[in-house]
């Protein structure tokens, strides 16, 4: 088989195919073997395991994560990538393509076609490099789905990876910090230069491995009040929590007081220097507030 780490073999595709890189679906394709690795490791994939992965480009993670797991659901929204896929994944007979935006694809019912054909044992594994102008839409959609994943393993432009392990006090934490820490356990695998693609990207990139936890991170009565809190306090992080959430949530300053104090938060901090449970405390006290007022 050839060597798909190789620009040269990526090239020779290209051309055979008259394949054209296409930059608004983020395509840069790994080069780097040692990556590969690092991401079937740090998914901590067995052969008993069901793989989805997003995004297989020319099918280079794709071959590696078919060697590693019981069967693989790569889901690729460009159809031009079809007769190079015939090609690069002839010898894996455990890989399928599902050929939707992942975007509009409803995962659990590609897992549950996995299991009905290759059993109920193994975990449910997420696995992909993700476009960086999409990646956020992407982690969120699969955090807020009850797709039946384990695990989602995913290779992310470093900055944005920064953020979603980013603790309370820093300037990278945000509201992705919380969304994701409240889903997941979140664990940063290795950090990609962006010498590890054809083409080279402009910046570099991270593997995060994040467990989906089987208790969300925080007790909250309403998640949508709470998202709204988070939302409304990173908006204005300059703000103190009193101006931002009265602001943002559309409240009387008194009634934010109120409800700060209630859940023992003092008025004067700002949102980076709160925790999850800080939030859900707040969010909890706002629901109960506007319940009965």
């Amino acid at each position: 088989m050839m060597d798909l780490h190789s620009p040269a073999t990526i090239r020779h595709l290209k051309d055979k195919y008259g394949f054209r890189l296409a930059k608004g679906l983020g395509q840069n394709f790994l080069t780097n073997p040692g990556v590969l690795q690092d991401m079937v490791r740090g998914a901590e994939i067995t052969d008993q395991d069901l793989v989805v992965e997003i995004g297989p480009g020319i099918g280079v993670l794709t071959r590696v994560l078919a060697d590693s797991a019981a069967w693989v659901c790569a889901v690729e929204v460009d159809r031009r990538l079809e007769p190079i896929l015939a090609e690069t994944l002839e010898d894996r007979d455990n890989v399928e393509i599902c050929w939707e935006d992942i975007l509009k694809t409803d995962v659990r019912r590609l897992i549950e076609e996995g299991k009905e054909k290759m059993g109920p044992d193994g975990a449910v594994r997420i696995v992909g490099n993700l476009p960086y102008y999409i990646t956020t839409p992407i982690l969120m959609k699969l955090l807020e789905e009850d797709t039946g994943a384990e695990s989602i393993t995913v290779m992310m432009q470093k900055e944005v990876a920064d953020r979603i392990v980013a603790s309370p006090g820093g300037k990278d934490y945000g509201a992705l910090s919380v969304a994701v820490q409240y889903h997941c356990e979140t664990r940063r695998v290795a950090v990609v230069p962006k010498e590890s693609f054809y083409p080279h990207p402009k910046v570099d990139s991270a593997i995060l491995h994040l467990t989906m936890r089987d208790a969300k991170a925080a007790e909250v009565n309403d998640e949508k009040t709470m998202f709204a809190c988070v939302r409304a306090g990173f908006n204005q992080r300059r703000k103190t929590l009193v101006n931002a959430l009265s602001s943002g949530l559309g409240m009387d300053k008194e009634e934010v007081r109120i409800c700060l104090d209630r859940a023992g938060v003092d008025g004067g901090r700002r949102a980076e220097t709160l925790t999850i449970q800080d939030f859900a405390q707040i969010s909890n006290e706002i629901e109960n507030y506007q319940r009965q007022g």
